[in-house]
């Protein structure tokens, strides 16, 4: 009898289905990668998905968000990221964690069963307090690392934090998690490829990025990195695919 993941169910048959139905994944950072992430984990029938995101969606998230629209500027991105997975999946469990995370929310957040982790969060020290919580609970884990400023998705791949070059954010998470006496055993999504430097005159978020909704932490974010629809997208997916695989060979 046909359902809405036959054609995945041909793929990895029956049990691999019911493996990821019964699955818990937690995405943190609902953005341009985390929407990604999220929505090809749903369409994979991830039966329970945690959503962990503040932001409420800006206008100027349109460019590269599944979430963002005209008419869904303003609202909750974990809000409107629910809705649209009960579109794909109506029998799936969301839950929306409305917040920032930080080092006071570990064991209030990660203090349950999770069978993997997805940090597309985009502050370094809440990555590298993340990273440290679920390595400490062997909770598996897959953080992306920069994908602002480029306009090339061709060079992104799987690889240990340990492997990372050129990328300044990886090489930030790597120079604090060495403090933490993490040098190796982070899974991430990065490239080799240089950044590209934004224009300097729309390098300001409080000049340039209107939102109606009055989002505070976007007007706080006063040098932006420019970004595109086929990157984010691109380490997204990526980064699901290499969940689903993961928890399928579990």
């Amino acid at each position: 009898m046909q359902h809405e993941f036959s054609r995945t169910e041909l793929l990895i048959g029956s049990r691999g289905l019911e493996k990821l139905r019964k699955s818990t994944i937690m995405i943190l950072g609902i953005g341009g990668v985390g929407s990604f992430a999220v929505e090809a984990l749903a369409r994979a029938a991830v039966g329970h998905l945690i959503l962990v995101d503040y932001d409420d969606i800006c206008l100027t998230n349109i460019n590269r968000q599944l979430h963002a629209l005209h008419s869904t500027v303003g609202e909750a991105k974990v809000e409107v990221m629910k809705r649209r997975i009960l579109e794909i999946n109506p029998e799936a469990n969301v839950e929306t964690i409305k917040e920032f995370y930080s080092d006071k929310d570990a064991d209030r957040m990660l203090g349950r069963k999770l069978d993997y982790v997805v940090d597309a969060i985009d502050t370094v020290s809440s990555k590298v307090s993340l990273v440290k919580e679920c390595l400490h609970r062997k909770i598996p884990l897959i953080s992306s690392m920069g994908a602002g400023n480029r306009l090339t998705a061709a060079n992104y791949k799987v690889t240990d934090i340990s492997k990372t070059s050129g990328d300044p954010l990886a090489k930030a998470v790597r120079k604090l998690s060495r403090k933490e006496g993490i040098t190796k055993g982070l899974k991430v999504v990065s490239t080799t490829d240089l950044p590209l430097t934004p224009i300097s005159s729309q390098a300001d978020c409080t000049n340039n990025c209107i939102c109606p909704s009055g989002d505070a932490h976007c007007a706080e974010k006063r040098q932006i990195p420019g970004s595109i629809s086929f990157v984010t997208s691109v380490v997204g997916l990526l980064i699901a695919g290499e969940v689903v695989r993961d928890l399928l060979i579990d």
